[in-house]
This record gives structure tokens, C-alpha cells and sequence, in this order.
């Protein structure tokens, strides 16, 4: 257990649950060894509401863009948290291996495929680096749909879909396989846009 974590689950979790009141469900989706949990990307704080959806124990390593580690002290406590650097807008060799081992060891890694925060769905392609580390890895991809933007005070839910494995013909996808599946999870991802967790 990232024991880091574990504290700032257990400092910061409260407080953010009370300015950002969520609910989840699904997290029995969520299997116990490697997986790739990819949600949709609407608000800054996405990956800080869906680590708390999950139970503290849970093992989550996720990508940020590089701008976030070049600041002094936030660098070094998203690093502790499980982050690590991503360039965005080219192959980032170091950042996919650094995925491809988190998955090997059994790690849970969190990739947002729209790879930027968007307004609304089809606002940008989905970037198919995911469906590639599925593919190398053979870790199941879990959808997650976070509610439209996380407003502070407003009622959010976070749905986890059921895992899947991406279909190719063979071994490696081709580049149109990879796009497509790309292309599927995010339709697997927004058809759960209408699901209220508050009900």
C-alpha cells in the first residue's frame, strides 16, 4: 500500500467529499489485479474524485502532463500520490513503459483517453495509448463516467462500467483497430452519462 496515499486519503478525502459531494457506483467492477481505469475528463479534479470512489487500499498509479511535475512541491506530491509525467501531443516512450510495468506488476493505472479536459462529448478524438497498453498487457479496461462538471457543492455521481478486453484480428491492433476501440470506450464511457449514483 502506498502509505502516502493512505494519509492524504484519509486528510484531504472528508474535505473534498464535502466540497464536491459524490456518490459511485459500479466499484464492483473494479477487479483486484491490473486494470486500466479510464474516465472522461470534464474537470480538473477527476482523478481526485474517482481515487476517493475507490477504498483506500485500492493501488492507483496515474499520468499527468508534464507541466504539473515542473512545479516545485506539487511535482514531488503527485509523484508520492502515484503520478507520474506524460508529453502530451507526442509518443512518450518513457511514460508508456513506466504504464506497461505499472499493469505487469498488477497496478491499477488511471488514463483519461481524451487525454485533456473537454466540454462535452466528440470535443476531441480519443487518443488510442490506452487500448495499446491493453493490448501489450492484456489488462481488462474499466469505463468510468464522471458526472458533468464537478461543481462545488453540487451532487456528483462517478459510474464504473463492467471490464472488457478490446477485440483485434491478431495479436497487435493495427492503427484503424486502435482507433476504433478508442472509439468504443469512449461510447462504453458516456453511455453511462444518464446513471444517478443519488437516487
Amino acid at each position: 500500500m502506498n502509505r502516502f496515499f493512505h494519509n492524504v486519503y484519509n486528510f484531504i478525502g472528508p474535505i473534498i467529499r464535502l466540497l464536491l459531494p459524490t456518490r459511485a457506483v459500479g466499484t464492483e467492477n473494479v477487479p483486484e489485479g491490473a486494470a486500466l481505469l479510464c474516465p472522461n475528463h470534464s474537470h480538473a479534479l477527476d482523478p481526485v474524485v474517482v481515487a476517493l470512489a475507490l477504498p483506500n487500499d485500492s493501488r492507483i498509479s496515474f499520468m499527468g502532463k508534464e507541466e504539473l511535475f515542473r512545479i516545485p512541491v506539487l511535482g514531488w506530491f503527485l509523484r508520492c500520490l502515484g503520478g507520474f509525467p506524460v508529453k502530451r501531443g507526442e509518443n512518450d516512450l518513457s511514460a508508456m513503459k513506466t504504464s506497461l510495468k505499472t499493469l505487469q506488476d498488477g497496478g491499477r493505472l488511471m488514463v483519461f483517453p481524451e487525454g485533456t479536459r473537454v466540454e462535452k462529448e466528440g470535443d476531441v478524438e480519443a487518443k488510442g495509448g490506452v487500448i495499446v497498453m491493453a493490448a501489450r498487457t492484456g489488462a481488462p479496461i474499466v469505463p468510468i463516467y464522471c458526472g458533468k462538471k464537478n461543481k462545488f457543492l453540487r451532487r456528483t455521481s462517478i459510474v464504473f462500467g463492467e471490464p472488457y478486453h478490446p477485440v483485434f484480428a491478431g495479436r497487435r491492433p493495427t492503427a484503424e483497430e486502435t482507433q476504433r476501440e478508442a472509439a468504443e470506450l469512449m461510447k462504453r464511457i458516456y453511455a453511462m452519462k444518464e446513471v444517478n449514483a443519488w437516487k
